[in-house]
């Protein structure tokens, strides 16, 4: 038979497959529909079958089509690996990485992993996926992302949970706020200041509601914020102050903002990585999950040391 398709049709397959949508699929390989879906139509016809289902709300795998996918992930995580393995090949080497995250490390965590990888594969384009814990599960279980950096997870049945290092909540503050030379605060000291929140929505307000449920004096929110990068944007602006995680502060010699420890009771999140079960990374993805495994704990560390 003759090969009447190329690897960029193969790469079209596993991206439909992976994210059942000719739209997304499209987009993930910044290609036009119309394009996409030639590609599509030029394997089947080259192979003779059919091998994906559409219909006007969504596309999944013929038969024919579920075993096709399972060799092709298998050729095309061979081929990267072989690409990985030529030496020089990584300065050259193209590829994209999605990663979904929590914007509480962002900032001063996952960008300086990010970095690192940047520095060894230049021409990869890693894809931050920024949103609420729950929107992070969800798009690494729907495969909308390769891995996730997350502090919820541990309980899915179809996620595994890699635990990176674990963090305290820390009472963030102005250096002009009475609380800033402060060694400890406790929760309901924190109370009796204008006090910014996430929105219930946030896993973080979860997590804070169940282990200071029926403390006595806890901080009642004045304002509250979407996400926890707003909030320290708002205790920069003087509005007030939060409890947020440690890894969301910047560092000890910020100009503005300084980070208290946060006491009665000691309230802390573990943060992992994230990905489904059973379904192996591509080598470019997998390189950047390693990446955070080598840098396991470090910020962590920083921050133990930094003064409070």
């Amino acid at each position: 038979m003759a090969i009447n398709f190329n690897l960029n049709d193969l790469q079209a397959f596993r991206t439909v497959a992976e994210l059942s949508s000719f739209r997304k699929a499209a987009d993930a390989l910044h290609v036009s529909q119309p394009a996409f879906s030639r590609r599509i139509e030029k394997l089947e016809e080259a192979l003779g079958v059919k091998l994906l289902e559409r219909t006007t709300r969504k596309v999944s795998l013929t038969a024919v089509g579920r075993d096709f996918d399972r060799k092709v992930q298998q050729l095309l995580d061979d081929l990267d690996n072989t690409l990985l393995g030529i030496r020089g090949v990584a300065g050259t080497r193209m590829g994209e990485v999605t990663i979904a995250c929590v914007p509480s490390t962002v900032y001063y965590y996952l960008s300086q992993v990010v970095s690192r990888y940047h520095e060894r594969y230049p021409k990869i384009r890693v894809k931050v996926f920024d949103a609420g814990a729950n929107d992070v599960l969800a798009a690494v279980a729907c495969g909308e992302a390769d891995f996730g950096l997350n502090f919820i997870g541990s309980q899915e049945p179809d996620i595994e949970f890699k635990p990176l290092l674990e963090e305290r909540f820390v009472a963030a503050c102005r250096r002009d706020h009475a609380l800033a030379k402060k060694r400890k605060v406790s929760w309901a000291e924190l109370g009796q200041y204008d006090f910014i929140s996430v929105s219930k929505t946030s896993g973080n307000r979860l997590l804070l509601d169940q282990a200071l449920a029926g403390l006595p004096g806890r901080p009642q929110a004045i304002y509250e914020a979407q996400h926890v990068t707003t909030m320290l944007g708002l205790v920069e602006a003087g509005l007030g102050v939060a409890a947020v995680p440690s890894l969301a502060m910047p560092a000890a010699d910020h100009p503005l903002l300084v980070s208290v420890p946060l006491v009665d009771p000691v309230v802390t999140r573990k943060v992992g990585l994230i990905r489904r079960k059973g379904r192996s990374l591509s080598p470019a993805a997998q390189q950047l999950y390693d990446f955070f495994a080598e840098m396991k704990g470090k910020r962590a560390t920083a921050a133990k040391r930094a003064p409070a």
